[in-house]
């Protein structure tokens, strides 16, 4: 039906006849001269219709936006004065010959070069959505990104195998997507977290190395970067310790982002363990971009009278860090204020702060509500620790070590994109020797950082026993911008100390036999050491494509409410449905007393 894309007419192809079908992006009628602007996936170029052709003529005034045409038409240069350099096309138009329209439309609920139109309108309407050149653009670079990532592993050995989609419910951190069994009355399959299991099976089958665009499925609460489906890039290997598969991811990502989008990234990616991470950003996915830094003072809070530092200064479990904000006494008690309420997000109870608005002066050169609370010698060693310069601010964090953390590393974040501080476009980092387990006080055990299947250190397994909270593990995440990219971990393939991190997250025997019994059983025969990593295509293709959240890279995603509009899932089903099922829906407690 077409001998080329409209995007791809140009001066190659002048005094030529082409053969194009596409839909209307605009019609213009100009004393007699219709001109419509044809465009599909490739781009748009303008079509001239003349009077002099008349069947052709009458059939393009019937044409309006978003109808969809076939033209035969023949190439020719744009009069002088009316080329466009914006469009890859500009320089030529296509004289209409014929005309077949081969679909009408209906006006569109929304113009599609409309930036104004909500979100919940674009998805209600996402076929509608997608046909907008930027959406195109976005999906035709995840498909870049899939074609270079599935290339690049072929080339080193890897084999792509598929993996269950129906399988068993494992706890795996988030609450799991149940499917009745029509053929097995009251069981249920689960919608997989992650292939996790499957391909650490597949590691004992000898597959060596595996890979896998996979679609993953977990019922928790959304916001821009979740989806209760997505899609990760999953890879597991054998016989590779962790540094030479962080080689190998490295130079993928390195080599990604070459091809497609001329990127140059570091060779190598820096490397920083978790707790550095911590103590220097508040967060184990620091954007390297941001040159803001947490700086403790606890010691120096220890033996002031002001409780609200010298409290969690005081407690093993507590941090007392200051944030310098360069040019900060630029901000006005109101930004200040807005500042404090975002930190209580986190859980602060406040946000205090030293203005220094001249150095020199000392104790009279800073403003702050603070400062008769806090010695003369504290003072200056504060200011000498942080670096802090004439126009500067100082924000502090007090509290247990958890809430300082996220409240100033979210507050870092929030200052370097408000006052313009981030430096370089792309910054990668490893984060690695993240703990073994943190100590969940509501539930008064310990629970694992990454999960139950990633191995400790060699030199820590003695602490499995002695000090689980100094155990280390062999995890690693891929960090870009603040984004974890990906994450993964050397295995745990040894029964006996799988069984031992079983016993410490508090899985008893009945309960691991239950979970993962097929998991325990294939460790018995012969497990090699493997690990993995799983890269969240979702997260990459947003940071790559610039866009705000996941949903934007994603050809039909839910709303925040996991929902979606378009097709109106989830919906109800019939009773013979559920019948069938062996299901009986429980009416909610206010339709109960009513009936």
């Amino acid at each position: 039906m077409r001998s080329l894309y409209c995007g791809e007419v140009n001066e190659s192809l002048l005094d030529q006849e082409v053969t194009l079908a596409g839909w209307v992006n605009r019609r213009r009628d100009h004393g007699g001269v219709i001109f419509v602007d044809l465009r599909d996936r490739e781009g748009l170029v303008q079509v001239v219709f003349d009077p002099d052709r008349e069947a052709t003529f009458a059939t393009a005034e019937r044409v309006r936006n978003e109808y969809v045409l076939q033209v035969k038409g023949r190439v020719r240069r744009r009069p002088a004065g009316t080329e466009n350099p914006d469009l890859a096309t500009g320089q030529v138009e296509v004289l209409g010959l014929e005309l077949t329209i081969l679909n009408a439309s209906e006006t569109p609920p929304f113009q599609l070069d409309d930036d104004s139109v909500s979100e919940e309108h674009r998805l209600r309407y996402r076929y509608l959505d997608l046909r907008r050149p930027l959406m195109q653009q976005r999906l035709r670079l995840r498909s870049q990104v899939n074609r270079f990532l599935r290339n690049c592993l072929d080339d080193q050995g890897f084999l792509e195998i598929e993996t269950p989609i129906l399988t068993k419910a494992t706890p795996e951190g988030a609450r799991d997507y149940l499917v009745p069994s029509r053929t097995h009355p009251g069981s249920f399959f689960a919608l997989p977290q992650s292939p996790q299991l499957f391909k650490q099976l597949l590691m004992m089958s000898g597959m060596d190395r595996y890979y896998q665009i996979v679609r993953c499925f977990r019922d928790e609460d959304l916001r821009a970067d979740r989806q209760p489906e997505f899609t990760q890039l999953d890879i597991e290997t054998s016989f590779l310790g962790e540094d030479e598969l962080m080689g190998i991811m490295e130079d993928m990502m390195r080599g990604l982002f070459k091809d497609v989008l001329d990127v140059e990234l570091p060779k190598p990616f820096p490397r920083m363990d978790y707790d550095e991470a911590m103590h220097r950003y508040g967060s184990d996915k620091p954007d390297l971009r941001n040159p803001l830094e947490l700086v403790d003072v606890g010691d120096l809070m220890r033996g002031v009278e002001f409780k609200v530092f010298s409290g969690p200064a005081c407690d093993p479990h507590g941090r007392v860090a200051a944030l310098r904000l360069p040019r900060g006494c630029e901000l006005t008690r109101k930004e200040i204020d807005d500042y404090t309420a975002f930190v209580a997000i986190y859980g602060a109870k406040g946000l205090a702060y030293i203005k220094v608005n001249d150095l020199a002066a000392g104790r009279e050169g800073l403003q702050s509500p603070i400062l008769k609370f806090l010695p003369d010698e504290v003072v200056s060693a504060i200011l000498e620790r942080t670096g802090a310069e004439t126009g500067d601010l100082v924000f502090f964090g007090a509290d247990k070590a958890r809430v300082v953390n996220e409240a100033l590393g979210a507050l870092r974040i929030r200052l370097g994109q408000d006052r313009g501080l981030l430096q370089g476009d792309w910054a990668p980092l490893w984060v690695v020797d993240f703990p073994m387990f943190e100590w969940d006080e509501d539930a008064k055990r310990w629970v694992s950082l990454h999960h139950p299947f990633t191995s400790p250190r060699e030199v820590d397994l003695g602490l499995l026993d002695s000090d689980p909270a100094a155990c280390k593990s062999r995890a690693y995440d891929m960090v870009l911008n603040g984004t974890e990219l990906g994450g993964g971990s050397m295995r745990i393939h040894r029964s006996n100390v799988q069984t031992r991190v079983f016993e410490l997250l508090g899985i008893s025997d009945e309960e691991a036999k239950e979970k993962f019994g097929f998991l325990l059983t294939a460790l018995q025969f012969g497990c090699p050491p493997h690990g993995g990593i799983a890269f969240g295509m979702d997260r990459l293709v947003m940071l790559m494509t610039g866009a705000s959240s996941i949903r934007e890279v994603m050809a039909f995603p839910k709303t925040q409410t996991a929902a979606c509009l378009l097709t109106q899932a989830p919906s109800e089903v019939g009773e013979a449905q559920l019948r069938e099922l062996g299901i009986r829906l429980r009416k909610p407690a206010a339709e109960s007393k009513a009936g």
